[in-house]
């Protein structure tokens, strides 16, 4: 791919990504206060961590913190608030008394499912009128915005 040469257009189109970049996070926000204060709201971390234990099954805490990119001692936090909803339980492994086994419970692969259901409407809905290459754009321009931020 070739870079592309300034121009007005493109600046302003550059300070427009930023901006709606901002906007996002902004949201995340306000998702994560009202996943603290409603019942059964979830944040993109708590659904994320949601989602990661569905695809693989039971996790130790450490390496749920590498698949929902958080740190250990978030993690353990997100888990104690899922815990508490009843989305998850934590589990020794038989013989080890280090590690703990994070897994789903019946009520948190339902929510997990409800979740994604929720999300794939709600994304089909708002974006009807965008084509599969303008998503898969747009996937690749959050994938870069998310390795910008890691840079910052």
């Amino acid at each position: 791919m070739t870079k592309q040469q300034p121009t007005p257009a493109r600046d302003q189109a550059l300070d427009q990504l930023a901006r709606a970049a901002y906007s996002l996070s902004a949201a995340d926000s306000r998702l994560r206060g009202r996943a603290t204060r409603t019942p059964g709201a979830l944040s993109l971390t708590h659904a994320r961590a949601l989602r990661v234990l569905a695809e693989t099954g039971p996790l130790p805490i450490g390496q749920l913190a590498a698949a929902t990119e958080t740190t250990g001692a978030a993690t353990t936090q997100l888990v104690n608030g899922l815990a508490t909803a009843g989305y998850v339980t934590r589990e020794r492994p038989e013989g080890d008394k280090r590690s703990v086994l994070v897994a789903l419970t019946d009520t948190g692969r339902q929510r997990n499912t409800e979740r994604q259901a929720n999300l794939t409407q709600a994304l089909d809905t708002a974006l009807a009128h965008h084509d599969t290459q303008a998503l898969e754009a747009t996937t690749d321009v959050l994938r870069h915005l998310a390795t910008i931020y890691d840079q910052l």
